[in-house]
C-alpha cells in the first residue's frame, strides 16, 4: 500500500468570465502535456493561493509544487 501526501489546504476553484495573464513559460511547459481544449478552459480559471496569498490562475496552481490534485471543482494542496 502507498500512502499518497496528505492535503493541506482545500481550494474552491473559481471562473473568470475572460482569461486571465499568465508567464509564458508556464503556458509552454504544459502545452504538451494538456490539450489544447483544456488548457483554454485552465486559462480562465483561478485560485486563492495559500503559498503566495494571492489570486493566481489555476495554471499557475498546476505547475506548483505543492499541487496534488484537483477533484470536484477543488484544488488539494500540500503547502505548510
Amino acid at each position: 500500500m502507498s500512502s499518497s501526501p496528505k492535503a493541506n489546504h482545500e481550494i474552491d476553484i473559481n471562473i473568470s468570465e475572460k482569461r486571465i495573464k499568465i508567464p509564458k513559460e508556464k503556458v509552454q511547459a504544459l502545452k504538451g502535456s494538456v490539450g489544447g481544449k483544456m488548457l483554454a478552459k485552465m486559462k480562465k480559471e483561478f485560485v486563492d493561493c495559500p503559498v503566495t496569498l494571492t489570486t493566481i490562475s489555476f495554471v499557475e496552481c498546476f505547475s506548483c509544487e505543492h499541487f496534488l490534485r484537483r477533484l470536484k471543482g477543488k484544488v488539494h494542496c500540500a503547502a505548510p
